[in-house]
């Protein structure tokens, strides 16, 4: 054979084991294969306010001195000024908070626009046409394993999807395990745990599809990646092999 021949066979050798090394099928990495089949959003899948959460409750109505006596405030200063703030409220162990005129009042269980919807009722008593906000604090949740920017994220909102919170962390790596998502979840004082294939539209129906506050959410890598020879780093080995057959090639054709 001609060193030339043997270069050419070496080259082309070499790009092959990398092409093939670097093929992904579909089905390991599209979501929702299925048929997609129409959802509604339903608020009931908003989180649940549980012990220990902090809440704020703002109460407006159309003349502000009505509400002051619902909107409990603390000083904050600071090196410029001295700013008013509103005072969190923490959701005791029995799921109850102290609420300004109302006293003890139930929260766990509820989410917020039951909550808001709950106190507006009782504070009509004394204002009218008063509009109450409520927010969770501390909704956070955690992303972790095979995904772009694994970490802890803040919640503005009081909904979030699992392909929201995806989304949040960059989105699953090419070696992210898209059929075994693992959702951990703190349900009645233990740990729980499940696996959503995100391959599958039925996921959604899921209610660990629905996030909620201080969910764990992993990522677990695929196997390849776990016996350390994965494609990608075999790449880096390939093109050694490639590099020394070509080195070869050369010195045989001088």
């Amino acid at each position: 054979m001609k060193a030339s021949q043997f270069l050419k066979i070496a080259i082309y050798t070499g790009c092959c084991l990398i092409l093939f090394s670097a093929c992904v099928s579909r089905e390991e990495i599209v979501y929702f294969q299925n048929d997609l089949q129409s959802t509604n959003y339903d608020p009931d899948k908003n989180l649940r306010i549980m012990p220990n959460d902090q809440l704020t409750i703002r109460v407006a109505t159309p003349e502000p001195e009505a509400a002051l006596p619902f909107n409990m405030t603390k000083s904050v200063a600071s090196e410029i000024s001295v700013n008013v703030e509103l005072e969190t409220y923490m959701v005791s162990k029995e799921g109850t908070i102290e609420f300004p005129v109302l006293g003890t009042v139930d929260v766990e269980g509820l989410n917020t626009f039951q909550l808001s919807k709950k106190i507006k009722n009782a504070i009509s008593l004394y204002v009218k046409d008063a509009i109450v906000n409520v927010r969770v604090l501390n909704f956070k949740i955690s992303v972790l394993g095979e995904v772009k920017n694994p970490g802890t994220f803040i919640i503005q909102d009081d909904y979030i999807s699992l392909t929201q919170a995806l989304g949040l962390a960059g989105d699953l790596t090419i070696f992210g395990q898209r059929e075994n998502i693992m959702v951990i979840r703190e349900m009645d004082g233990k740990k729980v745990k499940t696996y959503l294939d995100l391959t599958d539209f039925d996921a959604v129906n899921s209610p660990f599809f629905h996030l909620r506050q201080n969910d764990v959410v992993y990522v677990e890598p695929k196997g390849t990646k776990r016996q350390s020879a994965s494609v990608l780093n075999n790449a880096s080995s390939y093109i050694g092999l490639l590099s020394l057959l070509i080195s070869t090639a050369i010195l045989l054709t001088n």
